[in-house]
């Protein structure tokens, strides 16, 4: 059964409509309680700073408890700090409601299994064969009530298990670093880290009111960090995501530093410490080829997986590999996070780029990318974004496409798992044709645009 509501990274929508409502939530809940709450009884919430973030988790925490299965609130905190404390929170599963990078209006729901881990495909499938079989929501047992439990510690067990990453409380002494929050869930907790460490700290972008999460700041939108590190003379800029899974550095000049080329940083630096295990790394085919061409001709191994975190993860753990990652800024060190932290990965790029000594713009770009276009095509319906590739003369322009642009090169038209939009990916040696293939590839979709 092909997933509908479920992408890579769970459910997402526009708050307050089908599926981000209160209806789908409860039902959410209800089912998630009879299909994994059987042991516990117990499952943790946690949310970023959107507005709807309240409701969405009110819905949720309503249909657990009338299923006997009590709550345990973590309240707003970052994605990485759910997988990683889950384990320890002696809990069936826990759901972080979040649409990551997506503005405000947005909210999603991520499920996370008991081991701090993502669900599977089959399991997804799964649960939308119940929601789309559920009837109605029917009361249990008045003796099956479960309760909220307040968690006020998460946080600050959070932020200690980072510190210990590096080798001491005065590791980052000397650095000075602007930070942009989003106005998301690493407000506090991503500058308090660094400032703990010894770091000198600017910090922009802290003050979430509940509608301003990812608006024109953090990693979608890291221009005014970039005017803001040049200014301050600081030594680089740090941009995350609303609920903190993702980063962009700025170097000392403003250039944006993507997650390929922090990828391919943290891979010598850990190969230099030998805690790069199996000398492997993990990207995904929408990684630019220069990453792949640098690190198999400087003696790594390297794999690339399906686009998404979930994909990365499963096959860093099938090679037993140690760093992972998606050029969006999901980097992934197993050593020390379940899942791509933005935190986990500020720490050690810092350790990294204080051992270097020498400036940020003078280590990047480390290894020279494919000429490339990634178009974002936009529709209004989601049925008609999936039309639009299914035409013949749209797969056979891809066919010929791929031919005209020779080999090494990449040509992905994808389906966007969490919106109605399809993600072009034009790559190739030569730039104009790149480029001339992506404008005749993007007009040619957007002509099935209603």
């Amino acid at each position: 059964m092909a997933n509908k509501l479920f992408g890579t990274d769970g459910v997402r929508g526009t708050a307050n409509t089908y599926p981000m409502d209160i209806n789908f939530a409860t039902k959410l809940a209800l089912i998630l309680s009879d299909l994994v709450c059987r042991e516990k009884k117990k499952i943790a919430i946690g949310k970023d700073t959107r507005l709807s973030g309240d409701m969405i988790e009110a819905a949720l925490s309503a249909g657990f408890m009338s299923k006997g299965v009590s709550v345990v609130s973590l309240g707003v905190v970052p994605t990485p700090l759910v997988t990683k404390l889950t384990p320890s929170l002696d809990v069936d599963l826990s759901l972080m409601i979040t649409a990551s990078h997506n503005p405000y209006q947005d909210n999603g729901i991520k499920l996370i299994n008991a081991q701090g881990d993502k669900f599977s495909d089959d399991f997804y499938a799964r649960v939308e064969e119940l929601i789309s079989s559920f009837e109605s929501i029917q009361n249990s047992s008045n003796s099956l009530i479960g309760k909220i439990i307040k968690n006020n510690s998460a946080v600050e067990d959070y932020i200690s298990i980072m510190r210990n990453i590096a080798p001491n409380f005065k590791a980052l002494q000397g650095l000075k670093v602007v930070i942009d929050c989003a106005n998301g869930a690493f407000s506090y907790i991503l500058p308090q880290t660094f400032k703990d460490l010894g770091a000198g700290v600017i910090t922009i972008n802290n003050t979430p009111d509940g509608v301003n999460i990812n608006k024109n700041c953090g990693s979608q939108h890291p221009e005014g960090l970039s005017k803001i590190v040049v200014d301050t003379h600081a030594h680089f800029g740090i941009a995350v995501d609303g609920d903190g899974d993702r980063i962009i550095i700025v170097d000392d000049k403003g250039t944006i530093v993507d997650g390929d080329q922090i990828l391919c940083f943290l891979a010598l630096y850990m190969k230099k410490h030998n805690i790069l295990s199996n000398n492997t790394v993990i990207s995904t085919e929408w990684s630019n080829l220069g990453l792949g061409e640098y690190l198999l001709s400087n003696g790594f191994n390297y794999f690339k997986s399906k686009v998404g975190e979930r994909y990365v993860i499963d096959l860093m753990k099938e090679n037993n590999a140690s760093l992972g990652g998606e050029v969006v800024g999901h980097i992934v060190l197993s050593k020390y996070a379940q899942t791509g932290d933005a935190l986990a990965t500020a720490i050690v790029f810092s350790l990294a780029y204080l051992e270097e000594n020498k400036p940020l713009s003078d280590i990047f770009p480390i290894f020279t990318p494919f000429p490339c276009i990634v178009e974002n095509i936009r529709f209004s319906d989601r049925q008609y974004m999936i039309d639009s590739v299914e035409h013949d003369d749209v797969k056979q322009a891809l066919i010929d496409a791929k031919e005209l642009l020779g080999s090494p090169s990449t040509l992905i038209a994808r389906k966007s798992g969490t919106e109605p939009v399809i993600k072009l990916r034009v790559e190739g040696q030569n730039a104009d044709i790149v480029q001339d293939i992506a404008e005749k590839l993007k007009k040619l979709i957007l002509q099935y645009q209603k």
